[in-house]
């Protein structure tokens, strides 16, 4: 079996598993754990159906990091609970599932997959990391579109993209995002950077859409060529031109916020997908019987079986 690498945006499949499956599952001491059995569902699903060998749960260790929160206070900021000086930010999480977070981590352990998080960084960090460094294929899964900028045909690194769900998985690559956006995976950032994204707080370069941004990256490459055609007066309109004038200050900082790190010095274990032996498939049910997870905890374990 050839090789191909698996790298999961976990907040992201668990949230989704949370919506998707009823929260009346329940352990017998009566807490929801339809995260846990939904999130469970889905490795199942993407293992049988992408043959991953290896496979890592990125974690957000910081899901809004203060380096990002200086560069644009806005980063975020309707998604916080409550400020904590020295630490991450509270997200807002629904109780039932944040319970539930903690035996996904245990879940997943006992499971023999791989959880790899990284101080002051978030999941999509850790994923732009892994899949810069990736000696082999990687399939991205995410419903978060960000990470389009890392799809690159000619070293296959595609996205799974679960936004429609997991019975409809469109699978993106180089041809994907020219066609929705007409940009290059290449510009995206940039292109996400001039348009905005108000589900992470950030502004974009107001009077600025994603045709304009399109054809703006179209025609001067990246955000610098863009800069550059602005402030000498060529090959934009005057109104185009002033709103990016405008936007100066922003363009500065924003690209640092909106790019993936792709060169954090990240612990590298074993992450290779392997059958459980007798004590781990011991440990896995027995956590499956105190939980009530048992099929959720079993499909994994069969489609681990299968794999070698």
């Amino acid at each position: 079996m050839a090789e191909r690498l698996m790298l999961l945006d976990s907040a992201s499949l668990y949230f989704r598993a949370f919506y998707g499956v009823p929260d009346t599952v329940k352990a017998p001491n009566g807490m929801p754990v339809n995260a846990v059995r939904g999130f469970l569902d889905m490795i199942a699903k993407l293992v049988t159906t992408y043959e991953p060998t290896h496979l890592v749960a990125c974690w957000d260790d910081d899901w809004r990091p203060q380096w990002r929160v200086d560069l644009i206070p806005s980063y975020k900021t309707h998604r916080v609970v409550e400020v904590v000086t020295g630490a991450p930010d509270v997200e807002e999480v629904p109780d039932p599932l944040e319970v539930q977070v903690p035996l996904i981590r245990k879940a997943l352990s006992a499971l023999g997959i791989t959880i790899i998080g990284a101080a002051e960084h978030e999941a999509d960090d850790v994923i732009g990391t892994l899949a810069t460094t990736a000696t082999m294929p990687v399939d991205i899964v995410t419903g978060d579109r960000d990470l389009f900028q890392l799809v690159d045909d000619e070293r296959s690194i595609r996205v799974i993209y679960t936004a429609r769900g997991m019975s409809n998985l469109e699978l993106v690559t180089d041809r994907t995002v020219v066609t929705k956006y007409g940009v290059l995976p290449s510009q995206y950032a940039d292109f996400a950077t001039l348009r905005g994204d108000s589900s992470d707080g950030l502004p974009g370069v107001a009077g600025i859409g994603e045709k304009t941004a399109a054809t703006l990256l179209a025609a001067h490459g990246d955000l610098a060529g863009i800069i550059g055609a602005a402030e000498r007066g060529e090959g934009m309109s005057a109104g185009v031109r002033a709103k990016i004038t405008a936007g100066l200050d922003y363009l500065e900082v924003a690209p640092t916020v909106v790019e993936v790190v792709r060169d954090l010095d990240l612990p590298a274990p074993d992450t290779h997908l392997r059958p459980l032996d007798d004590d781990q498939r011991a440990a896995a049910v027995t956590l499956a019987e105190t939980w009530a997870l048992g099929t959720s905890v079993s499909r994994v374990i069969e489609v681990l079986a299968t794999t070698r």
